[in-house]
This record gives structure tokens, C-alpha cells and sequence, in this order.
């Protein structure tokens, strides 16, 4: 048994004032009550709030007391993240991984920023993974990064074990977000830590699923701390003989027949994606969204357009046709588009 106590720590995140205090509070209780820790996550964005306008250079005084409460307990320490000010003028949402001796081993900007409502934030374009010595690799991906399965496949082909998975969600879908998470864990045989913040924080619901996607622990929607000891042979155990002794899914993976040409943006494999409209906030009565096939909308490559018998949407060897055939539509970038 290779055991791993990871607590999560699900909080009032207040937008307009510095939470930090009320952090190291909680960690200092946390502490007292649950000393066997070994690992504490926040939720995004719970330092400073969810308020870009309140963006600092990755190296700041907030950080450096995170690294000091890190030396006190002992702990590996990841403080949800912070919007980070880069040198060019770019804000990032960016988290901090730190050890137990103080150092920031990783720095990690989110991938997939919630666009188009976090517009104006950049994202980042390398991986988290770490090690923790004598007890397996870790991984940690942002929010809405979970939404995007690559993601998750980089840091488990990599041999992630424990997804860390700090989010901010205070929305509807954040049903929806608990069941990707308990298929990430599934689908790539790791255990996911995915922890919710509350009040301008997100609306709780914070959880730990093992590598069967059985919930170890659900919060609800009041304040939580929860420590659950990890067992990360369990991880290898079941990527070794499968789900109960089932799916090897990560062995399949590697062992595939099929390479998928939608990776490679140059293939047109991807056509139907760019007749979905613009990455925009929708408005009242917004329409631009709706299936091209439901409302005759043809934004596509010209090979698919006339009918290519190679195309992924040619049937039979025919041409694809509009629901409004013969009608002549507008022109939009260089395609067809109607409706």
C-alpha cells in the first residue's frame, strides 16, 4: 500500500478583498484537527478572488506566505490559483505548486480559460505534473481544463496518478462537471481531487473519486475540510489488470489501431467545427449555435461541399446537401452559410 493523505479545503471566497488570511485560518485548523495530512488544495482563484483587475506578478507577497505555511505544517501546498500579471501585459490564471520545504516546484497557467466569459485571459500551453518522492506523480489541471479529455490523456500517458483539480464554479453545470470528474477518473484510472470554492468562490460541491469512480467523499454547500487518504497502488493495481479486473483502457489506448486525423488542424477533419459561429457570449434569441444540420448551415471545406467521396460527411459517395438547397447564401469567410 503506498498511502497519500490529500485534504481539500472548500471556503467562502470573497471577490473584492484578499482571502489569504482566511486561508492560512483554516489551514492552521485543518492542521490541528487532521495532522496525518500530507497535502492541502484550494479552490480557483480563492486567494484574490475571481476579479482579473486584481492581477500580480506570479512572485508576490501572497505567494511567499503560502511558501512559509508550507514550511510550518510540513505540507505539500497548492493555493488554488491566482490571475498572474506576466512581464508582456498578459493575464494569466495561474496556480503554485509548492513542498514541504517551501519551494514552488511547478507554476501551472490554465489551458482552456471559460471563454468567452473569462475573455481577455490568456491561456497556458505547458503541463503540470510533479513528483512526490517515495509516493507517485501528480498532476493538476484548472477548471474547465477537465472539459477538454486531452488534457487529462497528456498527464496519465505521462504516468499521472492523483489529478488535482481546483475549480470555481458557481454555475448550473456544475452537476454536469461532477460527472466528467468521475469519468476522468474512470476513463484514465487515477484518482481526481476536485475542489469548489463558495459565495463568489463557486457553489461547493467539492469531491475525491477513486480510479472505479466510486465517491470517496462529497461535500455539500457549506464550508468543508475534507483530509481522504489515498491508496496509489490501487491506481497501478487496477492500470495493470482494469476496472475490476475489466476495461484496461489505458493499455488499449497505447495499444490503438487508429490515429485521429481531428488532432491535425491541417486535415479539414475538423470542418464541421468552424461552422458552429463565433466564441461568443450568447445574446437573447441567439440562434448562431444551433446545428448546421438542423438549420441548412453549410461551413465547410469545398471537397465536402461537392461531395468528395473521401469527406466524413460525403454519404454513400454523395454530396452533403443543405436543408435549403438552391437558395444562394451569404458568404462568410470564404464558405457558405445559411440560416
Amino acid at each position: 500500500m503506498t498511502p497519500f493523505a490529500i485534504a481539500g479545503v472548500q471556503m467562502y471566497v470573497n471577490a473584492l478583498v484578499p482571502n489569504v488570511d482566511g486561508m492560512l485560518q483554516r489551514l492552521d485548523i485543518l492542521m490541528a484537527r487532521f495532522p496525518w495530512t500530507q497535502m492541502v488544495l484550494f479552490s480557483e482563484l480563492a486567494p484574490l478572488g475571481p476579479l482579473p483587475r486584481f492581477a500580480l506578478p506570479f512572485d508576490n507577497a501572497h505567494l511567499h506566505r503560502f511558501q512559509k505555511a508550507a514550511i510550518k505544517h510540513n505540507i505539500w501546498l497548492i493555493p488554488g490559483s491566482m490571475f498572474e500579471q506576466a512581464e508582456d501585459g498578459q493575464i494569466y490564471n495561474t496556480t503554485a505548486v509548492i513542498n514541504p520545504q517551501g519551494e514552488v516546484v511547478k507554476k501551472y497557467r490554465k489551458m482552456f480559460p471559460f471563454r468567452p466569459y473569462e475573455d481577455g485571459i490568456a491561456a497556458g500551453t505547458e503541463f503540470c505534473i510533479f513528483d512526490v518522492p517515495e509516493v507517485g506523480r501528480f498532476g493538476l489541471s484548472i477548471c474547465y481544463d477537465m472539459w477538454f479529455p486531452e488534457t487529462t490523456r497528456q498527464l496519465t500517458s505521462a504516468g499521472v496518478e492523483v489529478l488535482l483539480h481546483p475549480v470555481l464554479t458557481g454555475t448550473t453545470d456544475r452537476e454536469a462537471e461532477l460527472s466528467i470528474a468521475r469519468a476522468t477518473a474512470a476513463q484514465f484510472q487515477c484518482y481526481v481531487v476536485d475542489v469548489n470554492g463558495l459565495g463568489a468562490g463557486g457553489n461547493g460541491r467539492s469531491c475525491v473519486i477513486d480510479p472505479t469512480s466510486t465517491v470517496l467523499h462529497q461535500s455539500a454547500g457549506q464550508e468543508d475540510m475534507f483530509p481522504i487518504e489515498v491508496d496509489l497502488d490501487q491506481v497501478r493495481r487496477q492500470r495493470e489488470t482494469g476496472m475490476k479486473g475489466l476495461g484496461q483502457v489505458l493499455k488499449s489506448f497505447r495499444d490503438r489501431s487508429v490515429d485521429f486525423p481531428v488532432y491535425d488542424r491541417s486535415s479539414g477533419a475538423d470542418a464541421y467545427l468552424h461552422g458552429l459561429g463565433p466564441l461568443a457570449i450568447p445574446q437573447q434569441g441567439t440562434t448562431a449555435g444551433l446545428s448546421p444540420l438542423n438549420l441548412g448551415v453549410t461551413t465547410l471545406p469545398e471537397d465536402i461541399i461537392k461531395g468528395a467521396p473521401n469527406s466524413d460527411l460525403a454519404v454513400d459517395n454523395q454530396p452533403f446537401h443543405s436543408a435549403t438547397e438552391g437558395t444562394p447564401p451569404p458568404s462568410v469567410a470564404g464558405k457558405t452559410v445559411s440560416g
